[in-house]
């Protein structure tokens, strides 16, 4: 049977021929001999066909399919055109080696091409690796080592950037910052204590907050120096008027030493610094709170930020939290309690982190570890949405809550809860209407910006229209105004002289037939008709119509007549 290798290299794929293998037999010791020989394994391996990457992104996209095991277009085509065929219901009488056995099985299951990965198989592949720019006469070494360089830097920078296990690193950090930060506020705020009770100790008893305390150390200073002007100060510090007033009390007859200035500054300095370590605590807790969000929103809205990221850092990372089954999710960071109770076949712990979830201290004492229990099971369903889910929404972490909820009023009550299925439908029912109402949004968004779009161009078209007919206009009149002074040849002064001497003779004319209407009147004969009276001035016809009240009602007198006659 013939031996077809496969050969991905840096810079294309290669398909080598074994020949002669009955010679040396299937023997791994025998082909290390004479792999170091190239005399010897070139007439054993010859080159058959070699397809170079068209680019590097190109080889790039190869390299992380065949590091997954998955078989690409470009690997099955060049197989196909450059192995033998196989015809259908007959057996392939040669076989095709490779390095993973994960990828040969991909292979046979698409093409049916049967591949095979052993020590012998390997061993003749390091050969061809050793010896593979001597195969290819057109490729050098310092070609084939570039290549193998920058796509070594592209792999691992793609790697690097497209590693969903590194998208929670910053939760992890956070959390783990929080847990020291806590740490750190609570011994500087002791030693803080400790120091000021020298001077004032009984405003230790008074105030038990960290925080408020390094407030008042600061403001207080020296407690001699307080007076009663300073009670609203303190009392607007503490947001408490009577704790002011037993401050200020408590001052006056303190039993505590004096301080030198330069150790009240010290104070002063030490009390700042635990107010600012406060501070960025606040802050980097609302930072958790908005990356939780983004991560693991239902997490989050099941079993608090603190609670999740907590789980997430225990567990390395979002993936290996939703890979873990319920019943270890239930006793992460009890772990050491765990094999205690195994080495000594005592009990096992019933929770670990999620111990300081606020549903384990509402249940009682009987019924904690069965919460515990159904509570790691719907985080463990939570953690696997929030890892493989295309979408971002906290609806099932809402709803798994309900679920705890009803599972706790069951323990003390007894009221039956939802079934998962019920709980589940409804949580996609709510997930579909919120993306419908999303899409409606965004198509009401986009209709409204195009909508204002055509509006905005009608009126810059309207506004252009305008403006060139203005121009057109004048233009024109600057041209007849031209045509006018050429013509005439006037000069400008005698044109408005004349101008206003034609508004004067158009005034009197007006006048003249005013007049002349006036005197010529309608005059009313006999038989009540009435007549029009033109005159003639100038070759033109001037006519009065009569709009008196008599005339019409000698029209009216008139229609009767002729209705009387008929």
């Amino acid at each position: 049977m013939a031996l077809y290798l496969l050969y991905e290299s840096a810079s294309g794929f290669s398909l080598f021929h074994a020949q002669g293998i009955d010679e040396i037999g299937h023997n791994t010791d025998a082909v290390r001999e004479s792999i170091m020989d190239l005399n010897r394994f070139g007439k054993v391996v010859t080159l058959t066909a070699f397809q170079p990457f068209s680019s590097a992104p190109d080889a790039l996209k190869q390299c992380n399919s065949i590091s997954e095991n998955m078989l690409t277009d470009e690997l099955r085509n060049f197989l196909e055109l450059n192995l033998p065929k196989v015809k259908e219901g007959k057996k392939a009488k040669f076989s095709l080696g490779v390095y993973e056995a994960k990828l040969g099985s991909q292979i046979l299951e698409i093409t049916g091409i049967p591949c095979q990965s052993s020590d012998f198989v390997l061993e003749i592949l390091r050969g061809i690796r050793l010896h593979f720019e001597r195969f290819i006469k057109a490729l050098k070494q310092s070609d084939l080592e570039k290549a193998q360089l920058g796509l070594a830097h592209s792999y691992s920078r793609a790697k690097v950037k497209f590693n969903v296990n590194r998208i929670d690193n910053m939760v992890i950090q956070a959390i783990f910052l929080i847990d020291t930060l806590d740490k750190d506020i609570n011994l500087f705020s002791m030693r803080i204590r400790e120091w000021y009770s020298w001077h004032f100790p009984e405003l230790a008893k008074i105030i038990n907050d960290n925080y408020l305390y390094a407030k008042v150390v600061k403001l207080i200073k020296d407690k001699s120096s307080l007076k009663e002007d300073s009670v609203s100060e303190l009392a607007d510090a503490i947001g408490d008027e009577d704790k002011a007033k037993e401050i200020f009390v408590a001052a006056s007859q303190s039993m505590g030493q004096e301080l030198s200035v330069v150790d009240l500054m010290n104070v002063q300095l030490f009390a700042q610094k635990v107010m600012d370590l406060s501070e960025f605590r606040k802050e980097l807790y609302e930072y958790l709170v908005t990356k939780m969000k983004d991560i693991a929103p239902n997490l989050a809205s099941l079993i608090g930020e603190m609670v999740g990221a907590r789980l997430i850092s225990h567990a390395g990372s979002l993936t290996n939290l939703a890979k873990c089954p319920a019943s270890t999710l239930q006793i992460l960071g009890a772990e050491k309690a765990l094999f205690r109770a195994l080495k000594t076949r005592g009990n096992t712990p019933k929770y670990g982190l999620i111990f300081h979830s606020s549903f384990i201290g509402r249940a009682s004492a009987r019924n904690k570890g069965r919460l515990a229990r159904y509570l790691a099971n719907k985080c463990s369903i939570a953690s696997r949405i929030d890892c493989f889910s295309d979408t971002n929404s906290n609806i099932f972490g809402e709803k798994l809550r309900e679920q705890v909820e009803e599972r706790l009023d069951f323990y003390d009550k007894g009221v039956a809860p939802r079934k998962n299925a019920d709980v589940m439908k409804a949580a996609i029912d709510d997930m579909l209407n919120k993306k419908t109402e999303d899409l409606e949004d965004a198509e009401g968004m986009n209709d409204l910006s195009e909508k204002s779009a055509k509006v905005a161009e009608k009126k810059s078209k309207k506004k252009n229209k305008k403006e060139t007919r203005g121009e057109e206009d004048v233009q024109v009149q600057e041209a007849m105004n031209l045509a006018d002074g050429v013509v005439s040849g006037e000069p400008e002064s005698q044109k408005k002289k004349k101008k206003k001497d034609e508004k004067r003779k158009r005034g009197a004319d007006e006048a003249v037939t005013l007049n002349g209407v006036a005197d010529g009147q309608v005059e009313l004969e006999q038989n009540g008709t009435a007549k029009k009276k033109t005159k003639k001035k100038g070759g033109e016809k001037e006519e009065a119509n009569e709009h008196t009240p008599e005339a019409k009602s000698e029209k009216k007198k008139k229609k009767k007549k002729k209705v009387d006659e008929e």
